[in-house]
């Protein structure tokens, strides 16, 4: 085939992903590298420590995701503008959303997904877990 200006070119050679991918391309990148690597425990990890996503509901309507091993002591954190750049000046915070997701790189890779996800689907997302909380936050 041959484009408008003349030049030869495949129809599929610009086609990366042929089903429809909403991940930005820095998480899509991050998540290859992840689940290439063979999952190893950390050497100072504490045996039995669960890794869990959170979704924050900041004072100015947006949210922060972030993946932690104690969900109370990190939203202490972010309360008391400890935590991250974003929230300490977005706050008061409230935990709109947990979820359990075992090991810690399981938990990076859905904070990636959710990250790529739009507000809309963050909004459904935690209507699903907490409505009554969503709907007075959203």
């Amino acid at each position: 085939m041959t484009s408008p200006n003349g030049r030869k070119y495949s129809p599929n050679r610009n086609v990366r992903y042929p089903d429809f991918d909403p991940m930005k391309p820095p998480y899509r990148r991050m998540l290859r590298v992840m689940e290439a690597k063979e999952e190893q425990p950390a050497p100072n990890a504490a045996a039995g420590a669960s890794w869990s996503l959170y979704i924050l509901g900041c004072s100015d309507g947006s949210f922060y995701t972030g993946v932690t091993t104690d969900i109370d002591r990190r939203l202490r954190e972010h309360q008391e503008g400890t935590a991250s750049r974003y929230t300490r000046t977005r706050r008061p915070v409230v935990l709109v959303y947990r979820e359990e997701c075992g090991t810690r790189s399981k938990s990076l890779s859905r904070e990636c997904a959710v990250k790529s996800l739009s507000r809309r689907r963050k909004e459904e997302l935690i209507l699903k877990y907490d409505g009554f909380l969503a709907k007075t936050l959203i």
